[in-house]
């Protein structure tokens, strides 16, 4: 039994929907990371899901680099918010402002 690329697709785009409206409404900052994280992860199942129905390995070649881009903004990300941290004891969006010299 195999299940249909469109499927796949329609899971991708509900992914990525819960993922810009994560970051559109939360101010947590650790919680927009996560949502970026959930967008990209739903792209890579769209490419994924493109370069099986085209039978080429360019879509999942893509995926390696997007999962690369992934890692460094969590490092980056992870590094700004524990430099809010270390200023105050929460981290929303609105304490980046804290960052500026």
């Amino acid at each position: 039994m195999t299940i249909n690329p469109d499927w796949y697709l329609a899971l991708g785009v509900v992914l990525f929907s819960i993922g810009a409206l994560g970051v559109l409404v939360r101010r947590n900052v650790l919680v927009m990371l996560m949502c970026v994280e959930l967008m990209l992860n739903a792209a890579n199942l769209t490419f994924v899901t493109f370069a099986r129905m085209l039978h080429d390995i360019g879509g999942q070649v893509l995926v390696f680099f997007v999962l690369v881009v992934a890692a460094a903004e969590v490092v980056v990300g992870l590094g700004i918010v524990v430099a809010i941290f270390r200023r105050r004891s929460t981290a929303t969006a609105d304490d980046l402002h804290l960052m500026k010299g």
